[in-house]
C-alpha cells in the first residue's frame, strides 16, 4: 500500500460518492466529465441507442475502435436510452434524483424541448448541479446558434491573433474552444459542489464556448482598452516581453527564449558572448528590446549560429534561462519529465485493446494517479449494472 492510500484509507479519490450523468457527446462536454471521472466521482454516460456518442464514430480507428472517443471517455460507464421513450424516461429520472450533478451540452432549448430542463429536473432534485455546455450559451441573441471549435475560436478573436502578419487567419492546432469550455465548466461544476454544502442546493452552471474564448484573450483584450490599438498575429513573440519567442541556432534548428526580465536579459548576453547587447540603449530594458525587437531578434540569431540549439538549451537550463525545444507530439510523448508527471497512461477497450492516452494534469498529495485508468465504456455495455444501482441492488 502506498503513502497516499495509508493517509486515506477510507477514500480513493477526492469525488469518491459524487455521481454524474453524462447527456454529452463529442468533445466539450465529454472531456468536461472525463476530468470529473479522473477526479474519482461516477459518470454514467448516457448515449443514443444504436448509434452512441457521435464520436464514437470520428477516427482515427485502431482495431474498428475509436482512439478519439477512447481519449476522453475513459472511466465512465454507458447506458443507451432515448429520452422520448416513457419506460427510458422514467429510468433517466431515476439516475436524476439519484445524482449530483448532470451535464449537457445540447444546443439551448433540446432539454426544455423534452421537459427535462433546468427547471424541471431541479424539481425531481433540488440538489442537482446542471452544467450546460454550449456555443453561445443559453441567453443572449446568438444562443440558437450551433458552434464547433472552429466558429468560438473565430468569433472569440484567438484565430486574429494566431499566425503571422499578412497571412491568412491560423486556427489554433487543437481544439481551444472546447476545451477551455470544458476546463471553465469543470470549475463552475466544482464550485456549485462547495456552494451546494453550504446552501443544500444545487444550480445550474452556464457555460459558452465564446465567453471562454474571450476570458482567455488576457493581455489582448487589456492592450485594447490600454491604447486602443487592435491586437494582430506576431508569429511566436510576445506582445510586451522580449525576448520571448522562437528564434534559430545552427543548421536552422529552433528553439525558444523567454527573458521575462533585465537581469535574466543581462545572463542570457553573457552565456552568448554578446554582453555589449546588454549595454545597448536599444535593449537596455524590456521597453526597449520590446520597440526594437527586430534587430534585437537578428543580433540574438546572429549568435546563436555559434552551437546546436541541443547544445544552447544545455547551456541555459544549467543557467536558470527559461527555454526549451519546439517538440513535435512523439518528442512530448516521450519526454522524460511528461513520462515521470504520469502523462501518458492507459485504458483499456474492447477485447482487451489497450490505448494510450493522456493523463490528468492535476495531481493530489493525499489520492494516487494510476498509470492504468478505468476502461472505455462499451455503448450500453454497464445498463445491467446501473439498473441494479438504481434499485439499490448496489
Amino acid at each position: 500500500m502506498d503513502e497516499a492510500s495509508l493517509r486515506n484509507p477510507d477514500r480513493q479519490s477526492p469525488l469518491q460518492g459524487v455521481v454524474v450523468v453524462d447527456l454529452t457527446r463529442v468533445l466539450a462536454g465529454p472531456y468536461l466529465t472525463m476530468m470529473l471521472a479522473e477526479m474519482g466521482a461516477r459518470v454514467v454516460k448516457v448515449e443514443r441507442p444504436g448509434m452512441g456518442d457521435d464520436a464514437r464514430h470520428f477516427g482515427p480507428f485502431v482495431e474498428g475502435q475509436s482512439a478519439y472517443f477512447a481519449s476522453i471517455n475513459r472511466g465512465k460507464e454507458s447506458i443507451a436510452l432515448d429520452l422520448k421513450n416513457p419506460d427510458d424516461r422514467e429510468i433517466f429520472l431515476k439516475l436524476v434524483k439519484k445524482a449530483d450533478v448532470l451535464a449537457e451540452n445540447y444546443k439551448p432549448g433540446t432539454m426544455e424541448r423534452l421537459d427535462l430542463g433546468w427547471e424541471r429536473l431541479n424539481g425531481e432534485n433540488s440538489r442537482l448541479i446542471y452544467a450546460a455546455v454550449s456555443g453561445f450559451g443559453h441567453t443572449g441573441p446568438y444562443r440558437d446558434r450551433p458552434a464547433y471549435d472552429l466558429v468560438a475560436q473565430a468569433m472569440g478573436g484567438v484565430m486574429s491573433l494566431t499566425g503571422h502578419a499578412g497571412e491568412r487567419p491560423v486556427r489554433v492546432g487543437t481544439s481551444l474552444g472546447d476545451i477551455t469550455a470544458a476546463l471553465f465548466g469543470l470549475s463552475g461544476v466544482l464550485a456549485a459542489l462547495y456552494d451546494r454544502e453550504i446552501t443544500g442546493r444545487g444550480t445550474k452552471v452556464d457555460v459558452a464556448m465564446l465567453d471562454c474564448q474571450v476570458a482567455i484573450l488576457e493581455n489582448a483584450i487589456g492592450r485594447f482598452f490600454a491604447d486602443g490599438q487592435i491586437p494582430g498575429p506576431i508569429g511566436m513573440r510576445h506582445p510586451s516581453i522580449t525576448p520571448f519567442s522562437g528564434l534559430r541556432a545552427q543548421h536552422g534548428e529552433y528553439l525558444v527564449l523567454a527573458v521575462g526580465n533585465d537581469s535574466l536579459f543581462a545572463r542570457l548576453c553573457e552565456l552568448l558572448d554578446r554582453n555589449d547587447l546588454a549595454s545597448d540603449e536599444r535593449y537596455a530594458t524590456n521597453g526597449s528590446r520590446t520597440e526594437n525587437h527586430e534587430s534585437l531578434y537578428q543580433e540574438l540569431e546572429r549568435a546563436l549560429q555559434g552551437k546546436t540549439a541541443a547544445e544552447w538549451l544545455d547551456l541555459f537550463n544549467q543557467n536558470g534561462i527559461p527555454c526549451g525545444p519546439i517538440n513535435n507530439v512523439r518528442e512530448v510523448v516521450e519526454d522524460p519529465q511528461v513520462l515521470s508527471r504520469n502523462m501518458i497512461v492507459t485504458a483499456k477497450g474492447e477485447q482487451g485493446l489497450v490505448f494510450r492516452m493522456s493523463g490528468n494534469p492535476i495531481k493530489f498529495s493525499d489520492y494516487r494517479d494510476p498509470v492504468a485508468r478505468s476502461d472505455i465504456p462499451v455503448c450500453d455495455g454497464d445498463r445491467m449494472a446501473i439498473l441494479a444501482y438504481l434499485e439499490g441492488l448496489t
